[in-house]
């Protein structure tokens, strides 16, 4: 069950009859209708009003179809809590909520005791099919959360500082105490990547399968996994941070730094594409939405804001620490302070209330929050171990198998591989607006012409002026001299924009040139210079 209908769930009836299936289909259908139907019956006009009825009866078809889409195609409504009366869905307990799931969800709610080993870190696959289980002290473990069975479990015997799969998750990469290094399904080491430094976080951009990482010395890494080629290297200049995160909608890749900056980067960019001044403190974490318009960050002068990336405006800010966050599939947003997590909610219009809390034992403290895709699971990596808590409503409830696929078999998982390899995205598609792709480029207002060009078009106009013909005017003022003075003007006034252009290409304005000692002056201006 992907998501829970409220406390006291009640189950869908198995049959029902001809007329309430219809009736319920009306209601689906007028959700997508668009408002009330035009009167065309007063228009006077017989073109308009059969213009309108033909669209009026394509809008009324496309809403039943949309309807039906909805009612058979996506089965599954996503649930949450709901309060009566003077009930607050924060002060329902995980005990509670236990009782009201389905044997097959609350299975998902686990605590795993792995005091030795921790603190503990976790990463989920793009399907929630599989979780990577990391201790900082070199324990690593892959679980199948389908059935919550261990894969395979190792120990590698030095510091492990971040976790990432890559495009399936027979491949993973760990982030140890010197280099980066990759490992199969069995545990096998596969790559050594030492171009990647003394890496502390690592990002996977599933698109365009790219592994990027930030080192302790501020420096970006991004290595294409199918080819092994080092595809970009740069330094941020903000100095040590292991604050990074990739924005699910365009690929590009949120730095969070200790002077309280925000830097957006694409691998074909030396410099940020944006840079924003978010906290007063040091950044302590970074999150995007699933739709990427929306940014949450956290400072360490205990202030946690919610940015709006399509004008680069703070939506809402809270009073309270995060040292860890993370955005579900339906927009909840999860926040780790010290041993207590706190959950909040959209309630509409960016305005974050808070929905759940969850506190774990006394003197634990929570490393890294993470939800697990189409489930409505919150995972918690703390000092002491793992857990695993029920979160309402968290998880998208009817999944795409073109996309992802939690029970994919495999030749299924084959397939996709190849499918994902030939529709490799190049870098240069990371942009901050994607919809730029496969669009023409506007014309610049003012584009400046090359020296060849105006050379031509000045030829042009002097030609021009040279053939004008002057009028004939009486008592000797159409005397030759005057004719050729005239026309003389005529071919400097032709000239004149021409070589203003000349000047703006070279750089070099018209410019008034400063006496100074050693220039030598005529005797007859010598009298006029300033004596020293």
């Amino acid at each position: 069950m992907a998501a829970l209908g409220g406390a006291a769930a009640l189950p869908r009836p198995i049959a029902q009859s001809a007329s309430d299936s219809q009736d319920d289909l009306e209601m689906v259908v007028k959700k997508y209708t668009r408002g009330k139907p035009v009167n065309v019956k007063r228009l006077p006009d017989k073109k308009l009003r059969g213009n309108l009825t033909v669209k009026e009866n394509l809008y009324g078809q496309s809403a039943k179809a949309a309807a039906k889409a909805d009612k058979w195609l996506k089965p599954t409504e996503d649930g949450g809590l709901e309060p009566e009366g003077l009930e607050k869905t924060y002060r329902f307990q995980q005990t509670d909520i236990l009782k009201e799931v389905p044997l097959s969800s609350s299975r998902n709610a686990f605590d795993m005791n792995l005091p030795v080993l921790g603190p503990y870190t976790l990463e989920y696959t793009s399907n929630g099919r599989h979780m990577l289980v990391a201790g900082r002290k070199g324990h690593l473990a892959l679980m199948d959360m389908l059935h919550l069975d261990l894969i395979k479990e190792f120990q590698v015997r030095e510091t492990v500082r971040d976790v990432a799969f890559l495009h399936t998750e027979d491949m993973y990469a760990v982030a140890q105490k010197k280099y980066t290094y990759v490992y199969n399904l069995h545990g096998t080491e596969i790559h050594c990547l030492k171009e990647h430094g003394k890496a502390l976080k690592l990002q996977f951009l599933n698109k365009q399968f790219l592994l990027a990482s930030i080192n302790s010395f501020g420096q970006l890494h991004y290595q294409d996994v199918s080819t092994g080629e080092m595809v970009a290297n740069y330094r941020t200049g903000l100095g040590h941070t292991d604050v990074m995160r990739v924005n699910p909608y365009n690929a590009v890749i949120g730095v969070g730094h200790s002077c309280g900056k925000v830097t957006m980067w694409k691998p074909t960019s030396v410099k940020p594409l944006v840079t924003m001044l978010c906290h007063s403190g040091s950044v302590t974490a970074v999150a995007f939405d699933k739709g990427g318009h929306l940014m949450a960050t956290a400072g360490m002068e205990r202030t946690i804001k919610i940015w709006d990336l399509r004008k680069y405006d703070v939506v809402n800010s809270y009073a309270t620490r995060a040292q860890s966050m993370d955005f579900s599939q339906k927009g909840l947003l999860a926040c780790s302070n010290g041993s207590l997590v706190e959950i909040y909610k959209d309630f509409g219009g960016h305005d974050y209330k808070l929905y759940m809390k969850h506190r774990i034992a006394k003197g634990y403290k929570v490393g890294k929050v993470s939800f697990r895709p189409y489930e409505d699971i919150l995972g918690i990596g703390h000092s002491m171990g793992l857990t695993s808590i029920i979160v309402p409503g968290s998880g998208e409830p009817n999944f795409d198998t073109f996309v992802d696929n939690p029970y994919e078999t495999t030749k299924q998982k084959r397939e996709k591989e190849v499918h994902a390899l030939l529709d490799k995205l190049p870098p240069e598609t990371i942009m901050l607006n994607p919809n730029m792709i496969a669009t023409v480029r506007p014309p610049k207002k003012k584009e400046k012409k090359n020296k060849k060009e105006i050379e031509e078009e000045m030829e042009e106009a002097i030609e021009s002026a040279k053939k004008t013909e002057m009028k004939k005017k009486t008592k000797g003022r159409s005397k030759p001299s005057k004719r050729a003075r005239k026309k003389e003007e005529e071919v400097f006034r032709a000239k004149r924009p021409f070589l203003d252009q000349y000047k703006e290409n070279d750089g070099r304005p018209d410019k008034k040139q400063r006496v100074g000692e050693e220039v030598e002056l005529p005797k007859a201006l010598q009298r006029f210079a300033k004596k020293t």
